[in-house]
């Protein structure tokens, strides 16, 4: 009681928003949830089909695909924008001119995936990257980047590691900057390396940036839709979808609605498992 006296004010601000998201988005999550046990089409009458739906994506050849393809995906998205942000931070903290160069990673960012999707199908076609090989001899690596499997997926997680590893370098300048000088100091006089500092001072310091980085690109990796959709729209022959990809398709493109809000329930559920269980593993190690 004495908790609404004191906060009554500020609660009655809050509850315009707090009725909104249980309207919109509790709701939405609710009767998406009754849909993945139907098959409703988005126009006739929908019958209960029980967990047919689910069954379905853990039978059916495509589904088992993106799902394969999305946990690549998760997987790599972990350990390379990240790493590449962490390795441009370090290059970057003792280098001249730094303002420009921060500013030229982070360009990408700043595009919509759409945008550099369709950058990156100008470079993997005959006219890009394929004519630069020929030119320097390397004609047997020139491929049909794009339209082939497994060098698609490749191809793409270029074009996405472009994008994302600029906010990541900048996370780690920010951590880098605000690092105390002392033990590394320390470590000087005691007759350390530069590779000693790094592996035993720095990384360990910059530990909450790191968990917050891989945070965010554990997240997002899970609704990778955008430039998988713009680069090769899951193909070819749906080799390339991921999860997101194929909730698209299935829901909006074939009108599955069932099925596809089954594989929108999935992928809730991976994305918040997977949080939880890097979540409790960095709170451990704290």
């Amino acid at each position: 009681m004495n908790y609404f006296k004191k906060h009554g004010e500020a609660l009655l601000y809050v509850l315009p928003a707090a009725l909104m998201i249980t309207v919109f988005f509790v709701s939405s999550v609710i009767y998406t949830f009754y849909i993945s046990f139907t098959d409703w089409d988005g126009l006739t009458r929908s019958h209960w089909v029980g967990l047919s739906n689910y069954m379905e994506v853990f039978s059916d050849v495509t589904y088992i695909t993106s799902l394969k393809n999305t946990f690549m995906w998760v997987a790599l998205s972990l350990v390379l924008p990240v790493g590449l942000g962490l390795l441009l931070s370090i290059l970057l903290q003792q280098m001249k001119g730094q303002r420009f160069f921060k500013n030229l990673f982070y360009m990408p960012y700043a595009m919509s995936l759409t945008v550099v999707g369709v950058i990156w199908i100008f470079l993997f076609s005959p006219s890009g990257i394929n004519y630069l090989l020929t030119h320097i001899g390397l004609e047997s690596w020139a491929k049909d980047w794009l339209r082939t499997p497994y060098y698609n997926t490749f191809a793409m997680l270029v074009a996405s590691i472009w994008q994302g590893a600029g906010t990541n370098m900048l996370l780690f300048l920010v951590g880098l900057g605000s690092l105390p000088k002392d033990p590394f100091e320390a470590a000087a006089i005691d007759g350390a390396n530069r590779f000693q500092m790094f592996w035993k001072i720095t990384l360990p310091l910059l530990n909450p940036v790191t968990i917050v980085v891989m945070g965010l690109a554990l997240v997002n990796s899970f609704k990778t839709f955008d430039i998988i959709w713009v680069m090769t729209q899951g193909g070819p022959y749906r080799s390339s979808e991921t999860l997101a990809v194929t909730m698209y398709r299935e829901s909006f493109m074939l009108f599955h609605f069932g099925q596809g809000a089954a594989i929108s329930i999935l992928l809730t559920v991976l994305s918040i498992v997977a949080s939880w269980f890097y979540l409790k593993k960095t709170i451990v190690e704290e």
